[in-house]
């Protein structure tokens, strides 16, 4: 410290300086003495910033030592603090970024800008807003816990600490937002041990240096031209300028685990995730261009091991990520793909105009999964609207060495028995990828054994394969220190021994077709031979009667508590006709959940056969929300919704952690299944009834229950057909049911997010007008006879390669131009009612404007579709331009802007009733 000094006495020493040379004159106002002062001062720039600053009334006049400072003045309606007490307070209230330098004989000096962290108060009701002055080269940029703020106060730059004060980095974080989250680590590998001593400065050949204590170097930049700017954007990218303003260093270029806009990644550029939640030195998982191809991108385990990647670019999205296509709040660049200048970024913007796109970031985090996620503003937290892998036990090594992965588990990675993880700090922070290892010491012992572990799956294991009995296989393990396992085909007899290591391990022990089953070696205590004596006779005999009549007293408090919990039953679910199951019935009814419907947002449904014969279908719900009390409340109140046009629940089970729902039994299945090319084509009547059908089930949610019921999932998938092929909403109720953990729900809609009001990801919230948007999606797929995203109609298709693309931007266009029979599903051959084809249409456009208010309400859309309502033209939705505006859309072609209407109106205002409606209707 002793050394710093020097640096510092120099620092307050110009910041007097400038204090007396700021003086106003006699007779002049301070503000304009101290504007006219500053305009004689070469070099001196002020930024006006914090607007939540106080206003001072007057300038407030500060004396030490005979001299008269200039302690604030009013410019634009901010006070700005030059001084107090005759030096200038440099704490961590004030921040540091270099911005211009120039030579003044022979030494260099930077011209600085000071701006404040946050509201710091000197002296009576006095706030720092902004200050400016020139400062030597190699002096303190960052002291200590002082921080810099970006220029609009987004971000942050300073140091922090994830683990309690043991190590130290410079980082970036979002400065705006309660969530301290962190987006960019420079020492990542090498932190400060002593934040006291720790500084951030800019050296005399223009790098930026972090010193520790004894001034070592922790850090620089390695720019080989000096820099002699630096600035910090409101983007959270810290950037070197040069004295001719060209970039020199950025941190952009440096990534860590976060990905914001307009950072680019190349072959030189990848993420990385952390080690853990709370050690951000580089961990095992990256995303990264791929080698020598350049046209993908992969997540990758120790740099080498590959599992997922995002297929290649097909000009507008990634063949593996079609989500891209629908473009919210996005809008993504690939520059020169396929080539080793690859380089890949994204932009955002906001459907409401002068507003700020909400906060968005992708990550990998520790656990090997890519991430995106977007600020809510109004919960004050992150969504997680997308993620991949999915099925976080399809992460590479993510339980390392002998871990056991289960989705369904609390805690994702597991040891054997007999083993224990190799690091249990690292364990319980939640980084899994050390592994396990053997309990004790020894690494094998003459009285090993082997534990059944079943059918799974697993990599990263050296086999050795012979054939022979399970018995002549363990022997042959038991011989070899280095054999962990094995694995048994007992129909073949096929054996092999396991060396090295056992990595992702993966249950398929419900698969029926997996034979071969794993067997882990394991330590086996000798078995010591005791000799039966008569105490030990009489201890066994006072234990057995102790057990016996614990276990009444425990048989007599359990009929009490079930009795109890009977009343409760009764008492939640009073006017019902559920039947509550068993989970017992409910396996024999599925045959042990063997025949599988499909895959919802909220689980898996099987189709299962009751005693009384009749159809049903069973869904299971994953990771439910709340109590037992709270879940069959919430039954009961899905069950009292009854409704023709609504899936009917039959009844539930709820024992232990099972929740269960069971619906009546759909003959025809989903919409979903009428939307493939290759199967049987709906007529225009069913469409039409089934487009209706929807609307009414919808409807009667948000409008007649008690309390408005949000779907927040409408899709073909949930639109079920009875025999005569009448429309049914299902899964209605369920967001709540568990938790509304709407991020779930959406990271299942992959490959169909073109259901997603644009409001789920700019942050607002959900109203019953997000199900208004689904539907209006789903409509096209009715008219259209196809999925929103596939590949175009004969449109786009030289070359011989066809990319999928979004249907709903060409569709609306065409409806909008008057060109209905272009979007009609051409397997109709005409057949259809032209009137009721460009009412649906119409509708369809109604319901997917970007804005709330200017969609209908789903009672308004029943009418509208039954004919007592007529509608005109909609105009366009914002979205629907920006798409429409790009050339990555084949079949979306130029159409004239006459006739359409204006935007901006809401729905009320475009509508008119129609002269021949009825009261009656």
């Amino acid at each position: 410290m002793a050394e710093m000094l020097p640096n510092v006495s120099s620092f307050m020493y110009s910041a007097a300086l400038i204090c007396i040379l700021m003086v106003p004159e006699a007779g002049s106002s301070s503000n304009a003495g101290l504007t006219e002062n500053r305009r004689s001062l070469p070099g001196i720039e002020t930024n006006e910033i914090n607007p939540g600053s106080k206003t001072l009334k007057s300038s407030v006049l500060c004396r030490n030592r005979g001299f008269k400072f200039c302690c604030s003045s009013k410019i634009s309606k901010k006070p700005t603090i030059i001084c107090k007490n005759g030096l200038f307070e440099s704490d961590s209230s004030v921040n540091w970024v270099n911005r211009s330098s120039k030579r003044r004989s022979s030494l260099k000096k930077l011209k600085t800008r000071y701006l404040s962290r946050e509201s710091a108060e000197f002296g009576e009701n006095t706030t720092v807003s902004s200050i400016s002055k020139e400062m030597e080269l190699d002096d303190v940029i960052i002291l200590g816990n002082s921080t810099v703020r970006s220029i609009n106060g987004t971000f942050e730059l300073g140091f922090f600490s994830t683990d309690g004060g043991s190590n130290w980095y410079l980082g970036i974080w979002y400065a705006s937002i309660p969530i301290r989250t962190y987006v960019w680590v420079a020492d990542r590998k090498n932190p400060v041990k002593n934040l006291t001593s720790a500084t951030v400065r800019f050296t005399g050949d223009g790098r930026l240096k972090i010193m520790d204590s004894d001034e070592r170097n922790v850090w620089q930049t390695e720019n080989t031209e000096s820099a002699t700017e630096a600035q910090f954007l409101d983007s959270g990218n810290l950037v070197l300028l040069s004295q001719k303003r060209t970039n020199v260093w950025q941190s952009f270029d440096f990534p860590a685990d976060t990905w914001l806009p307009g950072m680019n990644l190349t072959r030189l550029q990848s993420l990385t995730s952390w080690r853990s939640t709370s050690d951000p030195s580089p961990g095992k998982y990256a995303l990264r261009l791929k080698p020598r191809e350049y046209g993908e991108f992969e997540l990758v385990f120790n740099g080498s091991e590959a599992y997922w990647s995002t297929g290649n670019w097909t000009g507008n999205s990634f063949a593996s990520v079609p989500e891209m296509m629908v473009r919210y709040i996005y809008a993504f660049h690939f520059l020169n793909p396929f080539t080793p200048a690859a380089s890949f970024f994204y932009t955002e913007f906001s459907l409401e105009k002068g507003s700020r796109p909400p906060l968005t970031r992708f990550s990998v985090d520790y656990a090997g999964q890519l991430k995106q996620y977007t600020w809510n503003s109004q919960t004050e937290s992150w969504n997680m609207f997308w993620s991949q892998p999915e099925n976080e036990c399809r992460v590479y090594g993510i339980c390392g060495n002998l871990g056991f992965c289960s989705i369904r588990a609390l805690r994702p990675c597991q040891c054997f028995a007999g083993f224990r993880p190799v690091d249990d700090r690292e364990w319980n922070s939640g980084e899994f990828s050390g592994g396990c290892r053997r309990e004790g010491e020894s690494l094998c012992d003459d009285n090993d054994g082997f534990e059944e572990v079943g059918a799974v799956s697993f990599d990263g294991a050296v086999s050795v394969s012979f054939s022979g009995s399970r018995s002549f296989c363990e022997k042959s393990c038991l011989k070899n220190c280095s054999c962990f396992g094995l694995n048994h085909n007992p129909k073949t007899g096929f054996c092999k021994n396991l060396y090295g290591n056992l990595l992702n391990l993966r249950n398929l022990t419900f698969d029926s077709t997996e034979e071969d089953v794993l067997y882990i070696r394991i330590g086996r205590k000798g078995l010591k031979k005791k000799k039966w004596r008569t105490e030990v006779l009489i201890v066994s005999i006072c234990a057995v009667v102790v057990i016996l009549g614990l276990g009444v007293l425990v048989l007599l408090f359990i009929q009490k508590r079930w009795s109890r919990s009977k009343k409760e039953e009764e008492d939640v679910l009073p006017v019902t006709n559920l039947k509550v199951f068993s989970y017992k019935e409910l396996c024999a009814a599925t045959r042990g959940f063997s025949e599988k419907l499909g895959h919802g947002g909220f689980g898996a449904v099987f189709r299962g056969e009751l005693s009384d014969s009749s159809l049903v279908a069973v869904k299971r719900l994953e990771r439910p929300g709340g109590g037992e009390r709270e879940f069959r409340a919430e039954v009961c109140t899905i069950g009292n919704v009854q409704h023709v046009n609504l899936v009917r629940l039959r009844g539930f089970c709820s024992e232990n952690s099972h929740r269960l729902l069971v619906y009546d039994y759909m003959q025809n299945g989903s919409l979903s299944v009428f939307l493939r090319r290759d199967v049987r084509n709906l007529s225009w009547d069913v469409r039409f009834q089934v487009a209706v059908g929807t609307a009414r089930g919808i409807a009667y949610l948000h409008e007649e229950c008690r309390d408005c019921i949000i779907h927040c999932d409408i899709k073909p998938e949930n639109i079920l057909l009875d025999s005569d092929f009448t429309a049914k909403v299902s899964d209605f109720g369920l967001a709540k049911l568990i938790g509304r953990d709407f991020s779930r729900v959406l990271t299942t809609m992959r490959g169909t997010w073109g259901y997603v009001a644009p409001e789920w990801l700019s942050g607002v919230a959900i109203t019953a007008k997000a199900d208004v948007y689904s539907y209006g999606m789903t409509l096209f797929e009715i008219i259209g006879g196809r999925r929103n995203v596939e590949a175009p109609p004969s449109v786009g298709r030289e070359g011989g390669t066809v990319e999928k693309w979004f249907f709903p931007p060409w569709a609306a266009r065409q409806i909008i131009g008057g060109n209905v029979a272009a979007v009609v599903d051409e397997r109709l051959g005409g057949a259809y009612d032209p009137v009721e084809a460009e009412r649906v249409a119409l509708v369809a456009v109604w319901c997917i404007q970007d804005e709330e208010g200017a969609r209908p309400t789903m009672g308004m859309v029943v009418k509208m579709l039954q004919g007592t309502v007529e509608v005109t033209i909609p105009p366009p939705p914002k979205l629907l331009q920006a798409l429409v505006s790009e050339d990555s859309f084949p079949g979306i072609g130029a159409v004239s802007g006459e006739g359409l209407s204006t935007g901006g109106a809401s729905f009320d205002d475009k509508i008119r009733i129609s002269e021949d409606s009825h009261s009656s209707h």
